[in-house]
């Protein structure tokens, strides 16, 4: 078995290669193709580290970061090859290819950033902290309850760019000797401001609810999913109601731990088809496309699991419910919102329509959403999360001016401590 193992293991390192390989070629042709970046052009940078697979952590700032490159222009620093690639495919901001620490080295060489935004916690963010003289802050991908949200990696940020309140109070209850005050600046969720896709259907008189459920998960403590124990009877009840719309957004992984989680699932497909052919004004949509946005503004109300669909919607500022998950050994933090949602039990499900009908009309759970709301995100009207964005990064580049000037410039403080830091692995 060792023997068979290890050549599984050898074939995927050569795979890997050859994708890579593959992917730095592509990367360099489209590059090569492109106008040469600008001369000390860029102020703001996006490192980004990481592959295809978490390129949704990226996406969810393209827009918000194009509006901001109007008044700071932006370049992504792109360390792996299949996210550059991905990035020069799709809508993103200007894009530099820096596989190894030279060409970091080479190309902030000929820029003058001054604020560097991280998405993610990738363990090649280190690379780029070496860089002083320009503030790294933390942007995240997403507002949640979990842990992640709490790791004492931020203190390695100069600042971090937080939702609101509820993450202030997160960071406060778990980070010891941190300055929230000064270092964590409430911005909201300037991504709502810009909801990616468009309806795939007219709007109508009909309620349209967002069913999107997360995958069963791989452990106890994370069996969040509801595509078996809710799905189908809150699917099949809001289909026979003749008066509503199903958008049916599966996670992408549903199935891959627990079969009959992936059965359910296709027969919640099978079914919103057969409702459509019956009733093509119906118009139910099943939903597994890369845009993630219209559907969280054109839903009357959202049924999610517990994951950042949640907080998703939440930023939305619309009517949702949350399954509870029917293992007992699946953790729900109670500090949040979680401790005041609007709660789907299973033995509930098939009486989604009454539930529905509950949230949109009850005065009490709309003046609850609001509060909880105002405690995530603080002022989510349109425009407002963009303008503390643009307010925070003004501020930093203000501080970054106060700072250099008190600094002298003789020395850049940018040159290698030796030949041996600098990693060429592409």
């Amino acid at each position: 078995m060792g023997v068979v193992s290890d050549a599984k293991k050898a074939v995927a390192l050569v795979s890997k290669a050859v994708r890579n390989r593959s992917a730095v070629i592509d990367v360099r042709r489209a590059l090569a193709a492109r106008p040469p970046h600008p001369s000390f052009h860029y102020r703001v940078a996006v490192y980004f580290a990481d592959g295809t697979v978490n390129m949704y952590q990226m996406r969810q700032w393209y827009k918000p970061l194009a509006e901001l490159s109007t008044m700071w222009p932006v370049v992504v620093l792109s360390r792996a090859a299949t996210g550059a690639r991905a990035l020069l495919a799709e809508d993103a901001p200007p894009v530099a290819f820096v596989p190894t620490v030279r060409d970091l080295e080479r190309f902030i060489a000929t820029q003058d950033i001054r604020v560097v935004l991280y998405v993610n916690q990738n363990t090649r963010n280190f690379q780029m902290f070496r860089y002083g003289r320009r503030w790294h802050v933390f942007i995240n991908h997403g507002e949640s309850d979990k842990m992640y949200m709490t790791t004492n990696q931020y203190k390695a940020y100069d600042y971090a760019l937080i939702a609101g309140e509820a993450a202030r109070e997160r960071l406060s209850r778990v980070l010891w000797d941190y300055d929230i005050d000064h270092r964590a600046i409430p911005i909201g969720r300037p991504q709502a401001d810009h909801y990616s896709g468009s309806l795939p259907y007219t709007p109508d008189d009909r309620t349209v609810v967002l069913y999107a459920p997360t995958w069963e998960g791989d452990r106890p403590s994370a069996h969040y999913g509801s595509v078996a124990s809710h799905g189908e009877a809150l699917v099949s009840a809001l289909l026979a109601s003749g008066r509503h719309r199903v958008i049916y957004r599966p996670h992408p992984r549903s199935g891959v731990v627990d079969a009959e989680y992936g059965s359910a699932n296709r027969r919640i497909v099978a079914a919103l088809a057969a409702a459509n052919a019956a009733d093509p004004a119906a118009r139910h949509v099943y939903d597994d496309g890369p845009d993630l946005g219209w559907q969280l503004s054109a839903a009357d109300v959202a049924i999610v699991d517990i994951s950042a669909m949640v907080y998703d919607r939440l930023a939305a500022d619309k009517p949702l419910m949350i399954t509870r998950p029917v293992d007992p050994a699946a953790a729900i933090d109670t500090h949040g919102y979680l401790s005041a949602c609007e709660w789907l039990e299973a033995s509930a499900a098939s009486d989604v329509v009454a539930e529905t009908d509950r949230v949109l009309g009850d005065p009490e759970a709309v003046a609850r959403l609001e509060r909880w709301v105002s405690h995530y995100f603080g002022d989510t009207s349109p425009g407002a999360a963009t303008a503390r964005f643009h307010t925070a990064i003004d501020r930093l580049m203000r501080e970054w001016d106060d700072w250099y000037a008190r600094t002298t410039q003789d020395d850049d403080g940018d040159e290698p401590e030796d030949e041996a830091d600098l990693d060429d692995e592409p």
